[in-house]
């Protein structure tokens, strides 16, 4: 299949996000007993991201970050997730909006084996997060963990 090669893929994603008039997308703090942070790596952009992806027509932000957690690192939400903030994301696109959600609790099916969108999944200490982690999801973790006040911008 075409959309197998990280080339095509990245094209086909820039092609969906210039049809729209805005897009929203979303990711999701999941933190386990350990206060770990779920990071995933995905195989069409570099660096270590939040969980998420885009919502789908027709579909919540809500429900869209619960289907996300569990495609992307096998997490299923115990309960509702939190809706944290909504945040313009200006290194995306400049009408690309994500909405940031927690997952208070959670249950990990299995370890996430990769894929042809996830490379890796794993869960890293939040104040020690691995190389490469992007500047985004390293400043929304920790306005999360320290209790700041969230930029508007991802």
């Amino acid at each position: 299949m075409i959309l197998d090669r990280p080339a095509f893929r990245r094209m086909f994603l820039l092609g969906a996000l210039a049809t729209r008039g805005v897009t929203l997308g979303v990711r999701g703090i999941a933190l386990d007993g350990e206060g770990r942070v779920c990071l995933v790596r995905h195989t069409y952009i570099t660096g270590w991201h939040l969980p998420g992806g885009g919502v789908e027509r027709g579909e919540t932000a809500h429900d869209a970050m619960v289907r996300e957690f569990r495609e992307e690192a096998e997490i299923r939400p115990d309960g509702p997730l939190r809706l944290l903030g909504l945040f313009h994301n200006v290194a995306g696109a400049s009408r690309d909006h994500v909405a940031l959600f927690a997952a208070p609790a959670f249950t990990l099916l299995r370890p996430k084996a990769p894929d042809r969108e996830i490379a890796e999944s794993g869960f890293f200490p939040a104040d020690a997060l691995p190389e490469g982690t992007t500047r985004g999801t390293a400043a929304r973790l920790r306005e999360f963990r320290e209790g700041l006040s969230q930029a508007s911008h991802w």
